[in-house]
């Protein structure tokens, strides 16, 4: 009878110890059922706590170069939907009252600015608006090996003292090409140009190419011929990086005459302005226009043209000149720098530069993917040679004036320079002259800064 007893006891026992393990693990969410009171079939689900709202603010952004048109297009509607608490404000950049300098003056200053590292000296550093994005950086981890490394070493090594990070790079940003009138190949019996070309090789076609038919002047060759300088495979910068001089005398010899011999064909003679002559492969009598790649490029009036790689003057590095990318900083005065720098990560996402480069501009992240697909979507460049844009490396931007070095506006130098290249192809001078004088007056540019600062 005890024996029996203590099989009863030992059987509840054991009965209890289950119990206790099903609604343990019941309680523990066993199942994905959710815990005890809180599962889909429970009649009265506890309510979950509200995602408080957050406080609804407003961004400024300036940004020259950049109509609210393409702004809206490209970024506007991502960046809503992202952040519905925060609202853009669009600072108009054209127009009378409207450069940053003016805002400035006004006390109206911008969270958000875009600016070009040609310009960032004046429209950004010398206005006291400079913030470095460092901490932010490290704040959310944000990973900085995603860029290609030549645009935002470039950036620091131009803006920084001591490392400072004050922009991020956003495109666009241009490489050059060749482009060519197919029509006038056609009508000439010419090969098309393919892509790896040499200059000797274009300047012979050229030369076939020009020619006077029925009244008509045909020129072989044209250009933007601030590409041939500002953007060259050299990375050579105009005023010496260490030196109050043009840098590199012979080298800018070598390029000014590699091009001077195409507008000495005869009836290829250079426009008497730059602007001119940049314009004058879309009058449809050009047969071959070097120039940058640009998504905005518009040569609708040109019924059949295509593009190939820009060549490389001989002896010189295999790599494409690039104009830079713009950057986007944000302003010391902001109150919400950290919105600020969530919106610029945002503008520079994977998925927002996908889009851009199915568009037509190209990446400032290192994605091979985005450059297969460049130009996809574009109704300009969706059929064209695309591979020409990238065919050779990109070149490293151009060196920036060492430290201690009285800077000027890069495109004050630059502009030295074209004005004597056209000199020297316009005949008003040589070669040598030319660029005797383009030393000679960016010295004067450098006096100039010099006395500014006293």
């Amino acid at each position: 009878m005890v024996e029996s007893n203590m099989i009863k006891r030992k059987s509840t026992l054991a009965g209890l110890v289950g119990l206790i393990l099903l609604l343990l693990l019941a309680a523990c969410g066993g199942g994905g059922a959710g815990t005890a009171g809180e599962g889909a079939d429970s009649p009265n689900p506890s309510p979950k706590t509200a995602e408080k709202p957050r406080e609804p603010i407003e961004l400024k952004i300036h940004a020259g170069g950049v109509s609210e048109e393409e702004f809206n297009k490209r970024f506007k509607n991502v960046l809503q939907s992202k952040f519905p608490h925060i609202k853009l404000v669009w600072m108009p950049s054209n127009g009378k009252g409207t450069t940053i300098q003016d805002y400035v003056a006004s006390g109206d200053i911008p969270d958000i600015i875009r600016n070009i590292s040609s310009t960032v000296q004046s429209n950004y550093l010398n206005l006291g608006l400079e913030y470095d994005m460092r901490e932010l950086v490290k704040k959310y981890n944000y990973d900085l090996s995603r860029f290609n490394p030549i645009y935002l070493k470039g950036f620091i090594d131009l803006t920084s003292q001591n490392g400072e990070l004050y922009g991020l790079p956003v495109s666009p940003f241009f490489s050059r090409v060749l482009y060519y009138n197919k029509d006038l190949f056609d009508k000439f019996g010419q090969p098309y140009l393919k892509d790896g070309m040499t200059w000797d090789e274009i300047y012979d076609i050229a030369r076939k190419m020009t020619r006077v038919e029925d009244g008509v002047a045909y020129r072989g060759f044209s250009a933007n011929v601030a590409t041939f300088f500002t953007y060259n495979e050299y990375s050579l910068s105009t005023l010496d990086p260490e030196k109050d001089e043009l840098s590199s005398f012979d080298t800018w010899k070598k390029m000014f005459d590699n091009y001077i011999r195409f507008y000495q064909i005869p009836n290829n003679e250079i426009r008497p302005t730059l602007a001119e002559e940049g314009a004058m492969f879309q009058k449809g009598t050009v047969a071959i226009h070097a120039d940058i790649y640009s998504p905005y490029l518009d040569l609708s009036m040109l019924k059949n043209w295509d593009m190939v790689s820009i060549p490389i003057i001989e002896g010189a590095p295999k790599k494409i000149g690039t104009f830079p990318p713009g950057y986007l900083m944000i302003t010391k005065q902001s109150k919400h720098k950290e919105e600020a720098f969530q919106v610029i990560m945002e503008m520079l996402s994977d998925e927002v530069q996908m889009t851009d480069a199915r568009n037509g501009f190209l990446p400032t992240v290192n994605n091979k993917d985005m450059m297969s697909v460049l130009g996809q979507d574009s109704p300009v460049y969706k059929d064209k040679n695309m591979k020409a844009v990238g065919y050779y490396e990109f070149a490293p931007l151009r060196p920036v004036r060492a430290k201690g070095m009285t800077v000027i506006e890069t495109n004050v130098a630059d502009t030295i320079l074209r004005n004597s290249f056209l000199d020297a192809a316009l005949g008003k001078t040589d070669v040598n002259s030319a660029l005797r004088k383009t030393d000679e007056l960016l010295k004067q540019e450098v006096e100039k800064a010099k006395s500014r600062t006293k």
